[in-house]
């Protein structure tokens, strides 16, 4: 059996309920499973998703866009990556990506690059989404990757939307989409 862990922070519970369509995705992909780890409001991990992480085939990074960027939680966990990426602990594992905000564009993607890049520290192996776009006039925002990310996951929230109206349904199935294939990666390369 593979594992995908999702380590990721949430201000609002938009990010989680993304996280969650990731995890419904990898569920769903045999010898693959998921393990959530939430970062705490106080920028923390337990000793225990630690070892989790540790011993993960892969690690998907996940935080809201705040001012451009991922939140300062996730960064305090990034940050405390140091022995690791020393030891390079973390080589060869799978590694990818997701973040939302309430703007469409919201310099999302100076989050998703901040999680290559540490991806990249760590002697990791990215994976982006795999999915085409919905660019064309018909397309409508509950389409499957709506946003039309390649590298990593996007979602969008508006700032006045309950976790129970966002992210849409459409970034949802993105999510799940996204998670089938991480998993689908992690159990045909790493078999």
């Amino acid at each position: 059996m593979k594992t995908v862990s999702i380590l990721y922070h949430s201000g609002y519970g938009h990010t989680t309920n993304q996280a969650k369509g990731i995890v419904s995705g990898i569920d769903s992909v045999e010898q693959v499973q998921a393990k959530l780890i939430a970062i705490n409001q106080d920028g923390e991990i337990t000793e225990s998703d630690w070892q989790t992480l540790d011993a993960s085939d892969a690690i998907i990074f996940g935080s809201p866009t705040y001012m451009g960027m991922a939140s300062w939680q996730f960064k305090k966990v990034a940050d405390a990556t140091s022995q690791r990426w020393l030891n390079q602990a973390w080589k060869n594992k799978v590694a990818a990506g997701f973040t939302n905000s309430a703007s469409m564009n919201g310099d999302k993607h100076s989050t998703l690059h901040y999680f290559m890049t540490l991806a990249m520290q760590h002697s990791m192996l990215w994976v982006g989404t795999g999915l085409m776009p919905s660019n064309t006039k018909a397309a409508k925002r509950d389409d499957l990757n709506y946003l039309g990310s390649f590298s990593g996951l996007l979602a969008q929230s508006p700032s006045d939307a309950s976790t129970d109206e966002a992210p849409t349904t459409g970034d949802i199935e993105t999510a799940k989409a996204f998670g089938v294939r991480v998993a689908t990666v992690v159990r045909d390369l790493l078999s």
